[in-house]
């Protein structure tokens, strides 16, 4: 009697053991910036929020694994993927050629166009380079939107910036005459009190794909093709099943997705 006792009080250790082992493997640690409302952004007590966090977290519900957040510089945040500091980054990073070459992506999970925005009283009047010339824009560094401003605004001082909010606030003060971001940024921030003082100036036509990409996804690291599959699945499945919907429509009021192709 004893002796069954313990082998069944031996093999409960070992099922637990064995449990809690997958249950640490279930965790996947995910990279943002923190810094580019209504996207990610932290809020005063720390906290990281925002459309890229929602879709993240509903993305590690859809696969049964548990998300774990961790905010990074911008400029650091592929290095950091490669170093093995998070599993994959969900930071509304455009697919782009360059990209590809130092990680790999899911598919996109939104799509939405660059676009510029000015002071209220200012006196440019388009967004072609002839319109610019001369003038400073803000573009928030090592973005497809900044590689877009070097290469299109050749005229201008194109001025790079490590978050949105730092181009915001020079902008708003005087010290740019543009600046340059993906449009629902832009909108978001020109509803605010701080975005009162300008506007939106139009978006660039057209919107290269080899700079722009093809949409956001979401970085894994080189040959991750297991992480990367079930993030594609996943997408899918919040896509058909409504949370994706439902997330949007906390944040936006069209479908940020894009086109379906």
């Amino acid at each position: 009697m004893r002796i069954a006792m313990r082998i069944a009080l031996a093999t409960s250790a070992m099922v637990l053991a064995l449990g809690a082992a997958q249950a640490q493997e279930k965790v996947v640690k995910i990279g943002t910036e923190g810094a580019y409302p209504p996207f990610n952004n932290l809020t005063s007590d720390g906290k990281l929020v925002g459309f890229d966090i929602d879709i993240a977290q509903a993305l590690c519900d859809e696969m049964k694994v548990k998300c774990e957040f961790i905010a990074q510089d911008w400029d650091g945040i592929i290095p950091a993927l490669q170093a093995g500091k998070f599993d994959a980054i969900v930071a509304s990073m455009s697919i782009t050629p360059e990209r590809k070459e130092k990680v790999d992506f899911s598919n996109k999970y939104y799509n939405t166009p660059s676009a510029l925005a000015v002071p209220k009283d200012s006196t440019v009047k388009g967004v072609a380079k002839a319109d610019l010339a001369g003038k400073s824009v803000g573009v928030q560094s090592s973005t497809t939107h900044f590689n877009y401003a070097s290469k299109t605004y050749t005229d201008s001082t194109v001025k790079p910036y490590p978050t949105a909010q730092e181009y915001q606030l020079d902008l708003a003060n005087g010290r740019l005459d543009a600046v340059e971001d993906d449009i629902v940024v832009l909108s978001q921030w020109l509803a605010t009190p701080d975005g009162a003082c300008c506007k939106l100036l139009g978006q660039p036509s057209p919107q290269p794909p080899e700079i722009f990409g093809e949409g956001a996804g979401i970085a894994v690291r080189k040959g991750d093709t297991e992480l990367k599959d079930k993030l594609n699945a996943a997408i899918k499945a919040i896509r058909a099943n409504g949370k994706y919907k439902e997330i949007n429509a906390k944040y936006f009021k069209f479908d940020v997705y894009g086109s379906e192709s």
